[in-house]
């Protein structure tokens, strides 16, 4: 298969250490970033159009990637076949893919990756801004400015991950209406994410995403695909996932050690190494079907939504697969950890959803 050549922006910070250790969330290192005074600056200037707004690289974006691209956080890989591993927000290298559609037929109607999650604009590095949006969907963002700082606050703050809170973000390029979320991660760089290591989502998540998209997919979003978002769980569903271990075991799983990272929920009780499934009052949110980067399914999926058996993900289209929490080869979407979902061939959906949508039976 083909994939986009991405220039890759070659460079290190003078002085190293961490991203915690370097933001310390205040005022990070100046000239770690930026051009100083006469030029002086602790990293080579990276680029063409390098010290534009005085930065050491081509675009606030370029400058996050010349440390995050391949460590602290690893968030570009070089090869959209051979990712990094996961971390939780999933990796920009997939917006580099041709083609992310395994749906049947995926082959002769790629979907390119720029489907693949928020693309981010870093010239640097041969990312684009999305051509299929002028606009986030749900929302006013223009795609032309979306970066690394559309989200994080560069210089610093006390939010989860320096995310903005309520206030004008990028000089005044949006408003945020919504506070940061409320959550826990594992320190940067620490190694995957696994059922033990994970982000815990406390609360706020699907909020503060509506700064950007709205509430999509609720009626009148713009969306095609309704589905409940920043709503209490309830009994039902909560004991479903508790239940849930795979197609193949159903009703076989524990709620001590239901959790499972690929669906994750949030709740105020949860911690970076909770293993128990939720309660009536977990919700769910955007992030328990996406990740906040980009992943190899569209739409930034945390599983691919197209296709009937997770064992067909990455056939059609020969992107990479993403990983089968439950084994088998007749494992439905992860839909079914919360939905009970019909297993087998996916019947055509209703109009204005995917084709191989399988709606649950409750």
């Amino acid at each position: 298969m083909r994939v986009r050549v991405v220039t890759l922006a070659v460079g290190l910070l003078a002085g190293g250490g961490d991203a915690a250790a370097f933001h310390e969330k205040g005022v990070a290192n100046c000239n770690g970033c930026h051009v100083t005074h006469g030029g002086e600056s602790s990293g080579a200037l990276v680029g063409p159009s390098a010290d534009r707004g005085m930065l050491i690289a081509e675009s606030a974006t370029d400058v996050c990637l010349v440390c995050h691209a391949r460590r602290s956080g690893s968030v570009l890989g070089t090869d959209p076949r051979v990712p990094p591993p996961e971390t939780g927000p999933g990796n920009f290298v997939f917006l580099t893919e041709d083609n992310l559609n395994d749906a049947p037929g995926g082959a002769l109607k790629p979907i390119p990756g720029d489907a693949a999650g928020h693309n981010v604009v870093a010239p640097g590095h041969g990312l684009r801004a999305d051509p299929r949006h002028a606009r986030a969907p749900g929302g006013t963002f223009p795609s032309s400015k979306l970066g690394c700082t559309s989200c994080h606050d560069p210089h610093g703050n006390a939010s989860f991950r320096m995310l903005y809170g309520a206030g004008p973000v990028m000089d005044g390029v949006a408003l945020f209406s919504r506070e940061a979320p409320d959550a826990e991660g594992p320190e940067v760089g620490t190694g995957p994410e696994s059922a033990r290591h994970h982000t815990a989502y406390l609360g706020g998540m699907s909020d503060w995403c509506g700064n950007c998209h709205g509430q999509y997919h609720q009626a009148g979003s713009g969306s095609a695909f309704k589905h409940p978002v920043d709503r209490a769980l309830g009994a039902q569903v909560s004991r479903r996932y508790a239940e849930y271990e795979g197609d193949a075991h159903p009703v076989g799983g524990v709620e001590t050690r239901a959790y499972l990272p690929q669906v994750p929920f949030e709740d105020r009780a949860s911690t970076t190494s909770s293993t128990s499934g939720p309660g009536p009052s977990s919700r769910v949110m955007c992030l328990s079907c996406h990740r906040a980067h980009a992943t190899s399914s569209p739409a930034a999926g945390r599983w691919d939504f197209k296709v009937a058996f997770l064992s067909d993900d990455g056939r059609a289209s020969g992107s990479y697969p993403i990983p089968n929490p439950y084994g088998g080869s007749t494992q439905g979407p992860l839909c079914s950890k919360c939905h009970e979902t019909p297993t087998g061939p996916a019947k055509a959906g209703p109009p204005g959803l995917p084709a191989d949508f399988r709606p649950p039976t409750r």
